[in-house]
């Protein structure tokens, strides 16, 4: 059974994209089948945090008929799937946010997990997302215009009818003008799924297109997205805190 899960935030900047290309990877580092897709549709990042900047076929070819969604699904050195949007303005040209869901279709039930990264915002590419998702994760950052925009994308999921599974906390600093965890917690009225450190090696392996779980898998910023991939496929994760951990750690 594929169960298809939708990134969002509502506010731009949060780091959706992020969460996406991370928690996809590690789903496939543990074994399990999962296509990450670029719903941004207006505003793509996708292929770039994976290594995939420009390809031949793309998620706006798939929405405007001229090939299936198999053409446009490429392999990652990881085993996961990624299936770009296009990034050229003519891209967009005869799109309808409201045709993505139904794009999806070819390939549920082939794999085990589809994760959406969605737009940010509350407009018709975010409810085209969450329409399409059996499940959502919201991504804020610990302030409280973020954690206000989450909030606004939590009762619009609530109105149509999609599950919020869990927040994810990123860039978490714990300084005394943003809010903990706890406060974010009974803001939302939603589980806390991770609390992402801010590590300068997560916009490092940014540059580097490659996913903070493969290019610093012993930072604490990796352990917490692997402990959510554990979380969504129901395994148990214990965090490595080894000595050799922390030294690399630092």
């Amino acid at each position: 059974m594929t169960r298809v899960i939708g990134i969002l935030s509502a506010k731009g900047g949060a780091g959706k994209t992020t969460v996406v290309s991370n928690l996809g990877v590690q789903l496939a580092l543990i074994g399990k089948s999962v296509v990450m897709v670029d719903a941004n549709i207006t505003t793509p990042n996708l292929g770039f945090h994976m290594g995939m900047p420009l390809t031949p076929v793309t998620l706006h070819d798939v929405m405007k008929g001229r090939a299936s969604i198999r053409r446009a699904m490429y392999r990652h050195d990881s085993g996961a799937y990624v299936i770009p949007a296009g990034i050229s303005l003519k891209d967009l040209r005869g799109i309808d946010p409201r045709d993505f869901p139904s794009v999806l279709n070819e390939i549920i039930g082939t794999t085990d997990f589809i994760l959406l990264d969605g737009a940010a915002g509350l407009g018709r590419e975010a409810m085209a997302t969450i329409e399409a998702s059996d499940e959502l994760l919201i991504v804020t950052n610990p302030d409280i215009t973020a954690v206000t925009d989450a909030l606004k994308a939590i009762k619009l999921a609530e109105q149509l009818g999609t599950q919020v599974r869990g927040v994810i906390i990123n860039r978490a600093t714990g300084k005394s003008h943003h809010l903990s965890a706890e406060d974010v917690r009974n803001i939302l009225e939603a589980d806390i799924l991770a609390e992402i450190p801010e590590d300068v090696f997560v916009q490092k392996a940014i540059y580097e297109r490659t996913p903070v779980v493969q290019y610093r898998p012993n930072r604490q910023s990796s352990q917490e997205f692997k402990k959510v991939a554990h979380t969504l496929s129901g395994e148990y994760y214990k965090p490595k805190n080894s000595f050799l951990s922390w030294i690399f750690n630092r």
